[in-house]
């Protein structure tokens, strides 16, 4: 079938990008879906800094590649092999396709799994190849599994998920990346309880799910931290206790028992603003990595602290989640109005105007924006 798609040809770093315009809206072919595999519709995509990071290089991917990965869509079309997903099903789509067999998916975290990792990185579809292809028969590579800038896709059976009606499109984009990576760094990879004092480096759309994973939990006291004052005033309307600049990080977070934060999340992708998270966490505290840094970036931190203090320093890739059970339980907590996820959504663009989205993203005035094809 025939199908629009957003295609990055070459890395552009040129700003402002609604005038270099990366992203060219293209007619491709849409191979059917594999066995495994479902067609789906796209109906709201989100905006994210690692779509971003392919634009500008700082993520290394083979071009051409049909961008995007955060998304929810309609399923039009099932593989044969699919039996647990049905046509009108409305579906989160999952950035990590898994396998189900090797090491890492036998242990709980598809996050992890080798064969996810190998086909993400070769701009493949799970089970081999691609579906994707320009008019003249020249192939396209996928993003993340997903590319989900586009009208259609075609995604393996893993990187979907299946949401009720009842949650809207744009709220199960963002169930896909933002939300399950926040949350699920603060509830799996980190595993805070009641009480335990936290602090969030970076308000974007993961560091601000974060912040009302940390406040679902009930964790608290809650400090965020971020140089933009807009970001930092949604922030404390989603729960955070205090929120502050950079400048101010050290001091508020020294007056906390301890000496600083039981748990401290980077969500920049910036080793700077990892050091500084790492500083305010206090004497037997964590902090766990969530954003993505440039592939030669460096981190320097105190070796004596990691043992004389019992410090902790952990990763976290899609929040370590089990998208299976973990999004139909954020879809919930959702429903239950302690995961506002509505108020992440900055503004809905078509996709025409994805360029001045990305120009958005990169001057930080927006925190997710919907693309509605």
């Amino acid at each position: 079938m025939r199908t629009i798609g957003a295609i990055l040809t070459s890395v552009v770093d040129e700003r402002p990008y609604e005038q270099s315009r990366p992203l060219e809206l293209t007619e491709l072919e849409l191979d059917p879906p594999g066995p495994s595999e479902l067609l789906v519709r796209i109906t709201a995509a989100g905006l994210c800094h690692s779509d971003l990071s392919v634009v500008n290089g700082d993520r290394v991917r083979p071009l051409p590649m049909a961008l995007g990965h955060e998304a929810a869509g309609d399923v039009i079309a099932v593989g044969a092999a699919v039996s647990d997903i049905r046509i009108g099903d409305q579906v989160v789509l999952v950035y990590v396709p898994s396998c189900g067999e090797c090491l890492f998916c036998q242990a709980g975290q598809p996050a992890l799994c080798e064969r996810g990792a190998a086909a993400n990185g070769s701009g493949e579809l799970l089970a081999g190849g691609r579906r994707l292809h320009f008019v003249d028969g020249r192939e396209v590579h996928h993003h993340l599994g997903v590319s989900a800038f586009a009208e259609h896709v075609v995604v393996d059976r893993s990187s979907a998920v299946v949401v009720g009606r009842d949650v809207p499109s744009a709220v199960a984009a963002l169930l896909g990346c933002a939300t399950s990576t926040g949350y699920g760094a603060v509830a799996r990879t980190a595993g805070i309880g009641a009480g335990d004092s936290v602090g969030v480096f970076g308000l974007g759309g993961v560091g601000l799910s974060a912040v009302m994973a940390a406040r679902a939990l009930q964790g608290g006291p809650l400090i965020a931290v971020d140089p933009v004052a807009d970001k930092r005033a949604l922030a404390l309307e989603l729960g955070a206790t205090a929120a502050v600049p950079p400048e101010q990080a050290a001091e508020t977070f020294s007056r906390l028992p301890g000496g600083g934060a039981r748990f401290t999340f980077e969500a920049v992708g910036s080793p700077a603003v990892l050091a500084a998270a790492f500083a305010a966490a206090g004497r037997g505290g964590t902090t766990v990595a969530i954003g993505l840094p440039h592939p030669s970036s460096q981190l320097t931190i105190p070796a004596l602290t990691v043992v004389a203090e019992a410090r902790t320093l952990k990763g976290s890739y899609m929040g370590s989640t089990r998208p299976a059970t973990d999004i139909p339980a954020m879809a919930q907590l959702w429903r239950e109005g302690r995961l506002p996820i509505e108020k992440l959504i900055s503004a809905e663009l078509a996709l025409d105007e994805l360029n001045l989205g990305l120009e958005r993203l990169a001057d930080g005035s927006a925190v997710r924006q919907i693309i509605r094809p």
